[in-house]
């Protein structure tokens, strides 16, 4: 076994304290399979108003900690609790920035977890530890690596840090004007220049700054991170990631086994296992009385739990939906959105409501009950870094209808019934009638119930848990090190001169 490391994970969100998406999830997952490992794992987020001290047992551990911004000082507060027994997770408090009922989506977001990030930085020091590879995700926290190789680059408390980053969409990438490097204390650097990206070379891109200064750069899925190389997915920032390919490294994104468990979930009717599927029918037509809709067990029953948006395919999904609705099939769908669709599927709702049920919220529990209820999971995406939600069907005996993009590539094989092979249904190109095509050939396969049976259990018996991804993390932490001590001679240019727009145009 490799040396015990320490690793400090830095995100906006993670379960169970805050989640908007699968950011949170695999933020409170991923340390815990770390931990098993045997390395000293910690986790820190900003402490919002929804976090509660007395609901998640926080303990104050740095009352008072000043924290550099912009000319002056403000003043943080450090508070701690654990998950899954031994993984400290820290909460930063600046009542100013965080004391608010949201999450995102304020006009100070940049300014946010700008200093939300300068004081993960100050607590270490506060703290005195000192961690090995601080690990980065998204856009809120890709500030890290830029300061790690400029502003604290002579600081010898992080003189020997190693730094990662995780894209988990790459379409949001925190885009500021010039004033966010002033709080950030980087304004005489100015901006990242690079010669194919003239329209983002006066805006402060925060993720491309994580993506040109981290030791490593990562992606939650193999096939996306060859995907966003490419204009197609890179959306702008696809030259500067062909210009680091040697450090770019997709890991595949896995599901917490012990909160995805069919045969112990306390939110479902009826417990079951891979080997007793007679008692998943019951939690289907429990579904089904629950939704309002038929209750028979022989009609299809099509789950869906998503963003309501052109990225996870709905625009081609509203495009056939009245000809999917001809079939004798019913769809369940939880989620919210776009308007417009909120505004689509209403309607849809209105007109077959024995047959399409719709919830337009979030709600654990019937997520739950849709992944142990439903015959088969939709998540026909434009694009899907990874996607939790096939993973989390397959481990539930909903058989997944996806397209080949991303994650969802990479998890689920095309059925073919003559051999009895694949895990799910896939279509290729980005297409209401492909979708069409698909869904007609699940259907068609749901027909023949003993090898409807089998690809169930196949899908069940599909390993999809951290302890795999884990391992490649732990590797790729050790080349973070390895790379930080030996540097990027194109990464060392860029930290000790001003790029090439480094002032205001």
């Amino acid at each position: 076994m490799s040396p015990s490391l320490k690793i400090l994970f830095v995100s906006a969100e993670v379960v169970p304290f805050a989640k908007t998406g699968g950011l949170a999830d695999i933020a409170g997952s991923l340390p815990k399979a770390l931990a098993a490992y045997g390395h000293d794992v910690r986790v820190v987020m900003p402490r919002y108003a929804r976090i509660q001290p007395e609901r998640f047992g926080l303990k104050t551990i740095l009352p008072a900690l000043t924290v550099p911004v912009d000319d002056g000082m403000e003043t943080a507060s450090v508070m701690e609790a654990r998950i899954g027994g031994d993984v400290p997770v820290y909460f930063v408090g600046l009542d100013k920035y965080f004391n608010r009922e949201g999450i995102y989506g304020y006009p100070d977001d940049g300014e946010r977890f700008v200093v939300f990030c300068r004081a993960i930085l100050e607590m270490l020091k506060g703290l005195a530890w000192r961690p090995d590879v601080i690990h980065c995700h998204d856009w809120h926290t890709a500030i890290i690596p830029n300061w790690t190789k400029t502003l604290y680059r002579n600081d010898p408390f992080f003189r020997d840090v190693a730094t990662v980053y995780t894209i988990h969409n790459l379409a949001y990438q925190g885009v500021f004007g010039f004033r966010i490097l002033e709080i950030a204390g980087l304004d005489e650097l100015g901006y990242v220049h690079h010669p194919e990206t003239s329209d983002l070379n006066d805006v402060v891109d925060l993720m491309a700054r994580g993506i040109v200064f981290a030791d490593v750069v990562t992606t939650v899925s193999p096939r996306y991170a060859q995907e966003i190389l490419t204009p197609e997915h890179g959306e702008r920032l696809d030259p500067l990631l062909r210009e680091r390919e040697n450090r770019l490294f997709g890991v595949l994104n896995g599901v917490d086994y012990d909160e995805y468990d069919p045969a112990h979930d306390p939110y479902l009717d009826f417990n079951y296992t891979v080997d007793d599927l007679d008692r998943r029918v019951k939690n289907k037509q429990a579904l089904q009385r629950e939704a309002g809709l038929q209750e028979d067990p022989n009609i299809p029953l099509v789950g869906l739990i998503s963003r309501l948006t052109d990225q996870k395919g709905f625009d081609i999904l509203g495009a056939i939906f009245d000809h999917v609705l001809d079939l004798n099939v019913q769809f369940v769908l939880l989620g919210t959105g776009d308007q417009h669709y909120h505004s689509m599927l209403t309607r849809l709702a209105r007109e077959h409501p024995t047959q399409l049920a719709l919830f337009l919220t979030f709600n654990a529990p019937l997520a739950q009950k849709i992944y142990a209820g439903t015959d088969m999971f939709l998540m026909p995406s434009r694009f899907e870094p990874c996607g939790l939600g096939q993973m989390i069907a397959m481990r539930y005996g909903s058989i997944p209808i996806v397209r080949a993009t991303g994650g969802l590539a990479d998890t689920v094989d095309n059925y073919d019934p003559a051999r009895e092979t694949g895990t799910g249904f896939v279509f290729q190109r980005y297409e209401g009638h492909e979708l069409f095509a698909a869904l007609v050939r699940a259907l068609e396969n749901y027909r023949h119930r003993d090898a409807w049976r089998r690809l169930q259990q196949r899908c069940m018996r599909q390993d999809f848990s951290w302890r795999a991804s884990a391992g490649k993390y732990v590797d790729l932490y050790w080349k973070a090190i390895e790379w930080q001590r030996i540097g990027d001679p194109r990464q060392t240019e860029r930290a000790l001169r001003p790029f090439s727009l480094a002032r205001n145009p």
